[in-house]
């Protein structure tokens, strides 16, 4: 029965392939991060504006997500990956030849990351849910982990480059293996998406003002959301290399952190999927936003190395899940219809508030001459986000906002169809 079986494998072929594009191209995003203590000496700058590189990926990114969302909608996903497959490397390659701050800036966010990275997550990971049904949750976790499989693996490689190579011959080493490997991967997903009618709670409680909200509303209190839950979440994830070099340790212990942060973020996201498809996306949702606040709230008081390692690995934890519940919620919550542009557009305000807690860590720092008064903007952020949670936990009346919708009884891990 070759037919079957081929139809089985290509959908397992194609996630294999989207999430190692994404964790390829999430070098680019890491690479912005490590760069900021040698790119800030260099240029003679302080952390805030030494932070502005991935200040502007992280919105390029979040835009592009937007733009290369409609544009996956219009072509298939190949084309805005096969895009992205040339303009992240050429990115990476320019910026290595940077002269001035501004200039390294600027190719980041535009090449990196308005038309590099930002095709390999949202619209990627919106493809991936088409061509599974009996395990959609968990296909879609799998390729939104890629970020943090990426941050799992690159942060040690990148920095042990810096140090022995420098930053710009880092960069081109980087521009050239993603040359090498992104463009194969996207031929992979050359096939068109099957189109998916399922829907979700939504569509069985057929409510035109979902928790009493209108459909405006509700988007505007996700959006506000996300920029407080990533707002707080970047403070660790940006200047976890910077902090551990004030506290007196070597930046290779930071590196291994953050890749020790985001290597349990992966489970997070993992484990958090399968939560969601039981308790809902809502309660994810506010589960992770009180978790990410306590561990937010110990970093007052580390100093030694074993507690920065510990808080690493419990920060990567608590926050991995977060993000992903967002999707649930929408899908529960909206027609299915509609998913596709709202998810894109709560995921911009996500990367957003990322770009912004990655510079107002850096400047409270300029200002301060320590990373107190970030951690405590951190919280206040967080705090925001799970005020929010908490009140649409409050106003949720149906079934479990998030959790996964019933799906036809079948054999094999995922369908795929000719289109």
């Amino acid at each position: 029965m070759p037919a079957p079986r081929y139809r089985n494998a290509y959908p397992v072929a194609r996630l294999v392939a989207s999430l190692l594009l994404m964790t390829i191209a999430g070098s680019a995003m890491y690479a912005s991060i490590l760069v900021l203590e040698p790119a800030a000496a260099e240029f003679g700058t302080g952390r805030g504006a030494g932070s502005m590189p991935y200040t502007l990926f992280m919105i390029g990114f979040g835009l592009g997500g937007v733009m290369m969302g409609r544009l996956s909608d219009r072509f298939g996903i190949v084309v805005p990956a096969l895009l992205a497959s040339l303009c992240l490397p050429a990115g990476l390659l320019l910026s290595a030849r940077a002269t001035e701050l501004w200039q390294f800036s600027a190719t980041l966010g535009l090449l990196c990351g308005l038309f590099g990275m930002s095709a390999t997550f949202a619209p990627v990971a919106s493809d991936i849910s088409h061509w599974f049904t009996a395990r959609r949750g968990l296909a879609v976790g799998i390729v939104i982990s890629g970020t943090y499989v990426a941050g799992a693996i690159w942060p040690p490689v990148l920095q042990h480059l810096i140090d022995t190579l420098g930053w710009r011959e880092t960069f081109r080493s980087m521009g050239l293996l993603a040359l090498c490997t992104m463009p194969p991967l996207g031929v992979v997903l050359y096939r068109r998406a099957p189109v998916d009618r399922g829907g979700g709670h939504a569509a069985a409680r057929g409510s035109r003002r979902p928790l009493g909200f209108s459909g405006r509303s509700l988007q505007g209190l996700l959006c506000i959301a996300g920029v407080g839950c990533c707002t707080a979440m970047a403070m660790p994830q940006v200047h976890v290399v910077p902090l551990t070099i004030d506290l007196g340790f070597d930046a290779a212990h930071g590196a291994r952190m953050l890749a020790l942060m985001l290597g349990f973020g992966v489970v997070s996201r993992l484990v958090s999927g399968w939560i969601s498809d039981r308790i809902g996306g809502l309660k994810t949702l506010l589960l992770g936003s009180m978790l990410q606040g306590l561990v937010l709230f110990a970093y007052l008081f580390a100093g030694g190395l074993a507690a920065l390692y510990v808080l690493a690995a419990a920060f990567g934890l608590s926050q991995g899940g977060i993000v992903p519940s967002y999707t649930m919620i929408i899908r529960a919550l909206f027609p299915a219809g509609e998913a596709g542009w709202r998810i894109g557009t709560t995921m911009l305000f996500t990367v957003c508030g990322m770009a912004l807690g990655g510079w107002l860590a850096g400047a409270l720092y300029d200002l301060t001459g320590d990373y107190t008064a970030s951690i405590l903007a951190a919280l206040g952020f967080n705090v925001l986000n799970l005020g929010i949670a908490t009140w649409l936990f409050a106003r949720d009346r149906g079934p479990p906002a998030g959790a996964a919708a019933a799906q036809p009884a079948q054999a094999g891990a995922g369908r795929a169809s000719a289109g």
